[in-house]
């Protein structure tokens, strides 16, 4: 048996005699627990190039719908290639266009911004109301 401070900020500190080895053993079970229900989150890619047609837009908007119902966080992005980079506008405004098709289901943690030769935009799921 040993001497265990239980709560050392409280006023008076508590202090109890138990078997050393097993509180930390019940300790750890507890914290791996609580890791186990604590909800992952999963991040999905979208890709864009800054010529993206119609077609293919609409198409990746209705992955990222399925997505955000599946409360996943999105990482949309525009990729430039070679000269690409000088339509940087582009990039902007078609991430820009995107966010506006989400509005209903995700929220843009942040407006675009450019990194390398990545424009990227993260978009997070809007909290379900339970009635």
């Amino acid at each position: 048996m040993d001497l265990v401070e239980i709560s050392p900020n409280a006023d008076p500190q508590v202090c109890k005699v138990i078997d050393y080895k097993k509180f930390i053993y019940d300790r750890k079970k507890k914290e791996k627990e609580l890791k186990a229900k604590t909800a992952k989150t999963v991040i999905k890619e979208i890709r864009f190039g800054p010529n993206t047609d119609e077609h293919d837009f609409e198409f990746k908007v209705k992955h990222a719908l399925k997505f955000l119902e599946e409360s996943a966080k999105i990482k949309a992005y525009v990729q430039f290639k070679g000269r690409a980079i000088i339509f940087k506008d582009r990039g902007e405004l078609i991430l820009l266009r995107f966010l506006k098709e989400l509005e209903e289901l995700g929220a843009a943690e942040e407006l675009p911004k450019l990194e390398g030769k990545r424009m990227i935009v993260m978009i997070s799921p809007k909290k379900k109301r339970v009635t």
